[in-house]
């Protein structure tokens, strides 16, 4: 992961491309490039999602490239270690979403009872 971080600290330094890089910027166009993905998904039904064309699927992969470069990079300007926020996450949804309750529904844990 660090690898990853330092080629994207490169490839925007050799741009000078950090003067537009503000969380700010950098949150906007997170939003953007995860509703291009979006659109590779609208109107798909579930199953149809599950097995994507050749075609498709390689442009979903290179959206999920862009929102993880987008990511990294808000992750960065940040000075979070999205490794560790993620981990973190993971811990407090587990307390959220107990299995005992939470096993097979899709409702938010505030309504789990």
């Amino acid at each position: 992961m660090q690898d990853l971080i330092d080629r994207i600290r490169a490839f925007n330094l050799e741009r000078q491309w950090g003067q537009y890089h503000s969380p700010k910027n950098l949150v906007m166009a997170l939003a953007g490039e995860v509703g291009e993905m979006i659109e590779h998904f609208q109107w798909l039904t579930q199953e149809q999602s599950r097995h994507l064309p050749a075609a498709k699927k390689a442009a979903v992969e290179e959206e999920i490239g862009d929102v993880t470069l987008c990511l990294l990079n808000l992750a960065d300007q940040l000075g979070v270690d999205i490794l560790d926020a993620a981990g973190r996450k993971l811990e407090r949804n587990r307390e959220k979403y107990p299995v005992e309750k939470a096993k097979g529904r899709a409702e938010k844990y505030t309504e789990l009872g």
